[in-house]
């Protein structure tokens, strides 16, 4: 983790500044050699400055390892230039095109410019565009919406952009025309008898201008129609009860500048209803829930035989009790999924802890308030600058959050990791950690894989937490790519958006990549869920989404307050999903072999789940089972799935059976036992089908969005560049000349010249040996 200090106005670094301890075991080591006693017939003053130039060469050597550079600020000149990027992407087809006059206005000003466009009707690669035409200190003002659909993305384009010192701005025109479009969204294979919700939308520019009818039917017969003047989304709610392919189509009908993305198309699979096992030994009120949803069977044991089972539901056994578990074991490592529901008898009542069934639940009994190591990441580049006292207020609101018998350690960082603090027990060293917090001030650009790095390298290899706290205004990108490093070594990420006009979307992706969870900055006590401990002890009213970004907690909402909860902690590798009140895991999942395994260990009183079977907590349940269970034609053999897919875009076709499929239009290549694959690319909207199954193709992704896009937006503030009006000649004329002559930071790597001079330095010392040698040779023999 790179050290840094200020020299006369210039910043001075090493990248490996622990390197640099190798200097005293150089000396010693060349003090061992060189100047101890009785070692041949040179002079005590010979072997002092063979000691002295020897030691020099090892600091040298060492301290070229170490990495030093130095970073000063130096101002460029050049003759300014706009290059002009024009989008024509049918986007932007609903606006007025200022590129032409635009150019004239600028070089009328005395600035060059130069003009190219991108993008056609079905495809708009601006972000390929942009680093296509980036130079040294240039601007590239960009005429879009900044939808890209094809390509690399702009957040890309803005981080090479950043490495020229080229800035990107852009102008947005405005949209003169109406345009609309529709979208339908929900699951696409379902179980008959069971009641499943879609979201329909509908979006665009302009929409105040006309107003247009929306008709949703599903397989051809009409179930609703609206009147839309706006911007709207609505959801419905469907049972199917045949088996098949079904069509859920929505229209538009109304006049705007569009008509192929007035209709969408949802295709559904509807399949039997999955065979489920339920093992219990009590009367539950679970039993009847699953049997309105799935075929289940029902059994006081685990059987021998469970292949023809998709999941397993156990409620309120205890270890001794549960049969064939090994079968159990075998069988979720095959595929099948397991649900393990609490009770009297269950978990650290039931001896678990001793079972295989303690194996295959993601949850240990024991209390959640083992030690944790966590380093908190703080965010200290001058995108935080304006926001550095509530970025100091939240990471002492974090501290304040973590148990005492926590290992925590402080890493600031803007281009580079700073170790502020390392770590230690947190229990007697809070005034420290508070103080050091409290120490920190704003500096330089943002790299939060930079800051994710040194959080990495703070908890060695055994791992642990990083707490990031950013606005997610990334100047320099990787940071994805650092926190999937992170999570593949064992550390998780816990992000939490600091600061009004915060990138969510990007710290959420830093979170998921490393396993972890996204937190906004009013819901840092849930931090006490994981890393309270004994002291500050998680107390709410009712269950608690702790990982709303699973399939089981999307979109659910809870109302209910089980009075019980086990005693236990999620493993490692497990998924901290839903609290109890009192802050114990009260929902938690993982992957085991091929399955996948779900612990519901909160409880009322009476044994039962109680709210968790009532609306609206009963969706958690339900889609705890529904995520066990997986594919619900699993175990099915001659089956085809082809998920819906848009014109021009590529999709998968995937076939389960014993022969390799032919009479399609498709190229299958085996990709497995009995598992086949090719890809279709349609080029017609409508719903197709291949090998009897049937799937929707759409209009292309450009015609999915109008408008404005946070993307352009975040690539200006990420390069230093504007947003602009298309009457904005002047200012961007100025604005380019600006950017010609500007000061920016260059950093010099000198680990060459240290090395460099020690090689020069033991030529030297050689040579002049050497010819001592040969001058006291020769006066000998002249004697």
């Amino acid at each position: 983790m790179a050290v840094e200090f200020a020299v006369e106005g210039t910043t001075v670094g090493f990248e490996r500044p622990l390197v640099l301890a190798g200097i005293v075991v150089g000396l010693f080591g060349v003090a061992a050699l060189v100047l101890r006693p009785g070692v041949g017939s040179v002079s005590r003053r010979k072997r002092g400055l063979l000691f002295a130039s020897r030691a020099l060469v090892v600091t040298l050597l060492v301290v070229g390892a170490a990495g030093p550079y130095t970073v000063a600020t130096e101002t460029t000149t050049a003759d300014p230039h706009v290059t002009l990027l024009t989008d024509r992407s049918a986007s932007m087809g609903v606006g007025d095109d200022p590129t032409g006059r635009l150019a004239t206005a600028i070089e009328q000003r005395g600035v060059s410019v130069t003009t190219r466009s991108v993008g056609d009707t079905t495809a708009s690669p601006v972000g390929d565009a942009v680093s296509s035409s980036l130079s040294p200190n240039g601007t590239v003002v960009v005429v879009s919406d900044g939808r890209v659909t094809d390509g690399q993305s702009l957040d890309a384009a803005a981080e090479l952009a950043t490495q020229v010192n080229a800035t990107v701005s852009a102008i947005q025109p405005e949209a003169t025309e109406t345009e609309r479009y529709v979208t339908v969204n929900g699951p696409s294979k379902i179980s008959t008898g069971v009641e499943n919700t879609y979201l329909v939308a509908v979006d665009g520019v302009n929409l105040n201008d006309s107003e247009a009818t929306l008709t949703l039917s599903i397989d051809g017969s009409e179930v609703e129609s609206r009147t839309v003047t706006d911007a709207t989304t609505f959801e419905f709610s469907q049972t199917f009860n045949e088996t098949g392919s079904h069509r859920i189509t929505a229209r538009l009908e109304g006049e705007d500048r569009y008509d192929r993305n007035n209709v969408f198309r949802k295709s559904v699979r509807v399949v039997e209803q999955p065979r489920v096992l339920y093992v219990s030994r009590g009367s539950y009120p679970l039993s009847s829930y699953l049997s309105s949803l799935y075929s289940v069977d029902r059994a006081e044991s685990i059987p021998d035989d469970l292949s023809q089972y998709y999941a397993v539901v156990v409620q309120d056994m205890a270890a001794p009790d549960l049969g064939n578990q090994t079968a159990l074991q075998q069988s979720v490592v095959d595929g099948t999924g397991l649900v393990v529901v609490g009770g009297p008898n269950a978990y650290e009542h039931g001896g678990y802890s001793d079972a295989v069934i303690g194996d295959l639940v993601p949850v240990r009994q024991g209390d959640p308030g083992s030690r944790s190591s966590i380093v908190i990441v703080v965010d200290i580049s001058a995108s935080a600058q304006e926001g550095l006292a509530v970025q100091q207020r939240l990471a002492l609101d974090v501290l304040d959050q973590l148990g005492d018998e926590n290992q925590v350690g402080i890493v600031a960082f803007n281009t580079r990791p700073y170790a502020i603090a390392e770590p230690r027990p947190l229990g007697g060293n809070r005034p420290y950690l508070e103080d050091r917090i409290r120490r920190l001030q704003t500096t330089g650009s943002t790299r939060i894989a930079s800051g994710l790095d040194g959080g990495g390298e703070m908890l060695g290899d055994s791992g642990g937490t990083v707490i990031l706290l950013s606005d997610g205004r990334d100047k320099r990108g990787g940071a994805v790519s650092a926190a999937q490093e992170l999570g593949s070594q064992g550390t998780e990420v816990v992000a939490i958006g600091v600061g009004e006009r915060r990138n969510e979307t990007l710290l959420r992706e830093i979170a998921d990549a490393s396993g972890g969870t996204y937190l906004q900055a009013d819901q840092t006590s849930r931090l006490r869920l994981r890393y309270g401990g004994p002291d500050r002890r998680y107390q709410g009213s009712q269950l608690t989404v702790v990982d709303g970004s699973h399939f089981i907690t999307d979109g659910v909402e809870f109302t209910a307050a089980p009075g019980q909860a086990h005693e236990v902690t999620v493993k490692d590798r497990g998924q901290f999903l839903v609290a109890s009140a009192s802050g114990r895991p009260a929902i938690s999942a993982w992957n085991y072999g091929l399955g996948r395994v779900v612990s519901i260990t909160a409880y009322g009183p009476d044994g039962t789940l109680g709210g968790l079977l009532s609306r609206p907590d009963s969706l958690a349940t339900t889609k705890s089972v529904n995520w066990a269970i997986g594919d619900p034609q699993r175990l099915a053999t001659g089956v085809t799935d082809v998920p819906d897919t848009r014109v021009g875009s590529t999709t998968t076709v995937q076939y389960r059976g014993q022969r390799k499929p032919t009479g399609a239009n498709v190229t299958f290549a085996a990709t497995g036992t009995d598992r086949y694959q090719g890809t279709i690319v349609p080029t017609e909207q409508g719903y197709h089908s291949v090998l009897g199954a049937e799937y929707a193709v759409n209009y292309p992704t450009e015609y999915a969005g109008f408008g404005p896009s946070p993307a352009l937006r975040s690539a200006t503030e990420t390069t230093g560049g504007r947003l602009f009006d298309a009457s904005s000649a002047a200012e961007i004329a100025q604005f380019a000349r600006e950017q010609a002559t500007r000061p920016r930071t260059v950093q010099t790597d000198w680990s060459w010249l240290p090395l460099a001079a020690a090689l020069v330095l033991f030529v030297l010392e050689v040579s002049i040996r050497r010819l001592d040698e040969i001058y006291a040779w020769s006066g000998g023999t002249s004697s």
